[in-house]
């Protein structure tokens, strides 16, 4: 078409909707940018998202559960998620001491029965006296308790006692449960003898009306009768060796680990950052002396300095050694963050507008904080997203070995520490808090890749 051939329609007006079609799309400051990747980032999203809920969960989560994590339930020793809660109301204990009567002779020489229903009181067992012709002087007896039948496992269980008597009264903590009791006869000269009977006992929770009351399970004024059930105390998360609270011991455990996990990298990165600021900017030979002082830091051995801290900190056995280990972190990985530091300070340095800066009289404090730190912020950022779940780690394995939170303080290592002792019988006491470590450390990293990858600049113009 040419210019002869135009009309005055060829130069309407658009319409509002066609112009808004045709408007480009406003441009985006560097962090708007790395906002928007790092949204569409969806695992570094669910990081946060896990990141956030951590930080409530031991923040906030206190405040809505109001359990003691130091308070024991003596009757709820070692259950796990979703136990029964049931327990029966009975008579207060006392003494037993059984009368011949009580005593039923069986047709076995080793006859193991109940004297009474077995509960969390006592277990009281009786067998017959009579003794076979052919071994007159057995006399004496081993009993022996176990929580899995002696078939299965090859072995009798726990002795409990050596009696010379058909009766016995056990009251070693006792569980709701079933336990198997085995009765082996001994010779003149004390050794067992291949009579032995088992007994598989079932064991029921009881308490009495007065502890009811006294721990809040009946109202002053509510009746009860013997038998009747009643619920205890409910542990979502159910409880520890000692009947604490694991819910709540992970909440005040969590506020420890990351408390060290987020304030040490927070310390020794900002440490990091303006040493390797000042060593970057001022060069030469300066630089060269810094960075070597930073080496041998680094070659500094963390656990030594650790003990030696404590020693100075007066942090004696078993006793928490918090401050100690803070003050090693922030002393001895600060060089990491420094040399990353120093490495973006070189590289700016060289750029024009740092140059125009300089010559336009700008102070090397207002060059490096006006132009070159918030230029390595990006990398600072990423830097310290990786120290948090290296923190963790650390605080979780000196408390495992012994050299960082001991108890009673919780700590989410600490506590790993003593659910190993029984991950074959309670697992959940090594499995919660482990977990937990586990995924704050996996957010952290992850979060950590999306970062790198949205304040990566070089990244903007392959979308």
């Amino acid at each position: 078409m040419s210019t002869t051939d135009l009309t005055p329609a060829d130069f309407q007006q658009l319409q509002s909707g066609a112009a808004a079609a045709q408007t480009p799309r406003p441009s985006l400051s560097y962090w708007a940018d790395a906002w928007r990747r790092l949204r569409a980032n969806p695992r570094a999203m669910i990081s946060m998202s896990l990141i956030v809920f951590l930080l409530a969960f031991v923040s906030i989560g206190p405040g809505l559960w109001r359990v003691d994590p130091a308070a024991q339930d003596l009757d709820q020793i070692g259950i796990g998620p979703g136990a029964d809660r049931q327990v029966t109301l009975a008579e207060p204990f006392q003494q037993w001491q059984p009368s011949i009567s009580d005593i039923a002779l069986a047709d076995n020489p080793l006859g193991l029965t109940l004297a009474m229903p077995a509960n969390t009181q006592a277990v009281r067992l009786i067998w017959s006296e009579q003794v076979p012709q052919q071994q007159p002087q057995q006399t004496r007896y081993r009993l022996y308790r176990n929580l899995f039948a002696p078939k299965d496992t090859g072995s009798f269980g726990l002795p409990l006692a050596v009696v010379d008597r058909s009766w016995f009264e056990d009251r070693l903590d006792l569980q709701p449960g079933t336990y198997h009791y085995t009765l082996v006869a001994l010779d003149a000269d004390g050794a067992e003898t291949a009579s032995a009977v088992t007994q598989a006992v079932d064991v029921i929770r009881v308490i009495s009306i007065a502890e009811a009351r006294q721990r809040g399970l009946l109202d002053a004024k509510e009746t009860a009768e013997l038998g009747q059930s009643l619920e205890l105390a409910w542990h979502p998360l159910g409880t520890d060796y000692l009947g604490r609270d694991m819910l709540a011991r992970l909440m005040y455990g969590g506020q420890v680990s990351l408390f060290i996990g987020i304030f040490a990298p927070l310390a020794f990165v900002l440490l990091g950052v303006i040493y390797g600021s000042v060593s970057g900017f001022l060069g030469g030979v300066t630089d060269q002396a810094m960075m070597r002082f930073a080496d041998f830091v680094v070659a500094l051995p963390f656990l030594l300095f650790m003990i030696l801290f404590k020693v100075i900190f007066g942090i004696g056995p078993g006793e928490s050694g918090i401050w100690p280990m803070l003050v090693a972190m922030i002393i001895l990985l600060w060089p990491a963050p420094a040399r990353l530091v120093r490495g973006q300070i070189l590289q700016i340095r060289e750029e024009g507008y740092v140059s125009a800066s300089r010559l336009l009289g700008g102070t090397t404090s207002y060059v490096v904080g006006r132009h070159m730190l918030p230029n390595t912020l990006g990398v600072i950022l990423v830097t310290m997203t990786f120290q948090v779940p290296s923190a963790i780690f650390t605080e979780a394995f000196l408390s495992f070995i012994g050299m960082g939170v001991a108890p009673p303080t919780p700590s989410w290592g600490a506590m790993c520490n003593e659910g190993i002792k029984s991950m074959l019988t309670r697992p959940h006491e090594l499995l919660f808090p482990a977990m937990l470590i586990s995924i704050t450390v996996l957010a952290f990293n992850l979060l950590g890749d999306g970062l790198r990858d949205a304040l990566d600049a070089r990244m903007r113009g392959s979308e």
